[in-house]
Formats: C-alpha cells, sequence, structure tokens
C-alpha cells in the first residue's frame, strides 16, 4: 500500500486502512488453567530480584505527595474500560455534557495512559467501541469517528516509521523547517507554570503535579510556546512532555506536537489559542486556576484570567 511509504496526511491514512483486512479480534482472557499449565516453581529471593521497586527505593521523595492519580495495571485499566464505554453509551443516547471546569481534571474513564504502558490492548479497546456502536446505532457500517483518538495514535506510529528523525527539525522530512527563536527564559518559565498567564500556568502545573492534562489543555499550552506566543520550537515542547506526561510515545508526541505548531500536517496557522480567553470560555469563573494555582484564590473572576488588568 501507498508503494511502501507512510501517509502524510490523516485523510491518506484513512483511504489507506480502508483498503486493509478487517483487524482481528483479540485473544481470549487468559485464565487460570492456562497460567497453571505453565506456571514454574518461585525461587525464594523472586520477589528481591524481580519486585517492582518502591518510590523511595528508585530514589523520589514522597513525603507530601498526594494519592496517585493513575494507579496502574491491567485490573485498573479494565475497570476504566468500563466506565470509559458506559461514558460513550450515555453521550450516544443523551445530549453530550458540555465542558467545564471538571472536565479538565484526571477522569476515572481515561485510557491513554494504560494504553501507552500495555496495560490495556488497543485491539480490545477497538472491538469494544465496535460492539458498543452497533448496540447503539444498530447499523452495521461503523465511521471512523468512535475509534478519534485511537486512529489518530496508530498515524503517528505509521507516519514516524522509517523516520528516525521524526521527533526533530534536523533530517525530517514531514516537517516545515520553520525558523524558531531560542530563549532558554521563556521556556524555563513556560515548563515550570511561570509565565504570568494564569491559564497557561495553571495548565503546566497540573502536569508536573499529576503528570497529566487534557488534550485542550495541550492545544492550549503548545499553541502558546510555538506559533501563538513565544515562538520556540516545538522540539522543546517535546522535551518537556516526554519527561513529565505519562501517556507520552514517541511517535505520538513528536506528532502532536508537529501538529499544534504548524510544522506538519495541520496548516491553518491562524487557529491560535487565546491565553487568556480560550480558557475563559470553558471556566468563566476560573476554578480550575484556583485549583493549582492557590495564590491566585483570592482574585476576583473579572481578573482571574489577566490579573495584569
Amino acid at each position: 500500500l501507498n508503494d511502501g511509504q507512510p501517509p502524510v496526511t490523516y485523510k491518506r491514512f484513512q483511504a489507506l486502512i480502508s483498503q486493509m483486512d478487517p483487524v482481528e479480534p483479540p485473544a481470549e482472557t487468559v485464565t487460570l488453567d492456562i497460567i497453571n499449565s505453565c506456571a514454574t516453581p518461585i525461587s525464594p529471593d523472586h520477589d528481591d530480584k524481580f519486585g517492582v521497586p518502591t518510590l523511595e527505593e528508585l530514589g523520589f521523595e514522597t513525603e507530601g505527595l498526594s494519592p496517585a492519580v493513575w494507579p496502574g495495571g491491567e485490573t485498573e485499566a479494565l475497570k476504566r474500560l468500563e466506565q470509559h464505554l458506559e461514558k460513550k453509551a450515555w453521550g450516544a443516547h443523551c445530549e453530550r455534557p458540555r465542558m467545564n471546569p471538571n472536565s479538565l481534571l484526571a477522569s476515572p474513564t481515561e485510557l491513554s495512559a494504560y494504553l501507552r504502558f500495555g496495560c490495556l490492548s488497543c485491539r480490545l479497546l477497538y472491538f469494544k467501541l465496535t460492539d458498543l456502536y452497533h448496540k447503539v446505532k444498530q447499523n452495521n457500517a461503523v465511521p471512523y469517528s468512535p475509534y478519534g483518538q485511537l486512529l489518530c495514535r496508530e498515524f503517528f506510529f505509521t507516519t514516524a516509521t522509517n523516520n528516525p528523525c521524526f521527533d526533530k527539525m534536523e533530517g525530517n522530512p514531514v516537517c516545515v523547517q520553520i525558523p524558531w527563536e531560542r530563549n532558554p527564559e521563556a521556556l524555563a518559565k513556560w515548563a515550570e507554570g511561570r509565565t504570568g498567564f494564569p491559564w497557561i500556568d495553571a495548565i503546566m502545573t497540573q502536569l508536573r503535579q499529576e503528570g497529566w492534562i487534557h488534550h485542550l489543555a495541550r492545544r492550549a499550552v503548545a499553541c502558546f510556546l510555538t506559533r501563538g506566543d513565544l515562538w520556540i520550537s516545538w522540539e522543546e515542547g517535546v522535551k518537556v512532555f516526554e519527561e513529565l506526561l505519562i501517556d507520552a510515545d514517541w511517535s505520538g508526541n513528536a506528532g502532536s506536537w508537529m501538529w499544534l505548531s504548524c510544522s506538519a500536517f495541520f496548516q491553518q496557522f491562524f487557529q491560535c489559542c487565546c491565553p487568556v480567553g480560550f480558557g475563559r470560555r470553558t471556566d468563566p469563573k476560573g476554578d480550575y486556576i484556583r485549583r493549582y494555582l492557590p495564590v491566585l484564590r483570592g482574585f476576583p473572576d473579572k481578573y482571574i484570567y489577566d490579573p495584569w488588568n
């Protein structure tokens, strides 16, 4: 397909996958009988050799840490999957809930981190979504829309194929060569949540504290760093997200940053996220800002997004 070359547009990617054979269903759930048939004796020092180290053993300070936002493991992933499907079913039958301040917080239906670490099978998610669509819509032909972010993930995996420079500008054939500015001070303030724009700083604070931010928040801080305000290379954003974002993977992280900075895949550079107005439309009272920037809790709603006024 496509002469052996990865597609460089999402539309072309969709055209190509429509020509492919159907996705094979996931393997059956592993049972205790299967496990018992391949079990081997455990040595007395098994936990010492193969046990999961604690945060303290890894050298992290744990005093004052809040409870984990993202408990690991397949059991947690499957529980979240069921909640995710229930939410999808509700949205199909009823009016979709509008964005509000709580929409920006980590949700028990979020799956990205569990896909990233293999706690959840992307194939299982695909077929669960397909089954749900058939039940809700009573339609055999499933459009691409229910798979949304799952297909976007696969698109970036595909476009990064045979491109070792996918996460940088130099040597990257899909990336527009933009003369970004070097500004270490502005970059540090952005990464540490010290820009002076409360909406942007609250997002980056949440990212540092919890390892995750909503996709609209990612769009806001990516636009601010690159084409919207600071004019700093998306490559720097990739590095920060690679360090802090729990669901970051190599191709998806780089691909998203190229997309949001209009360096590849998306060229409507005039569509920018205002660091004041964009957040205000979602959270007019600034509750999200007050949650992550306690220093502004006493600010009136009128000035919470632009305290300099």
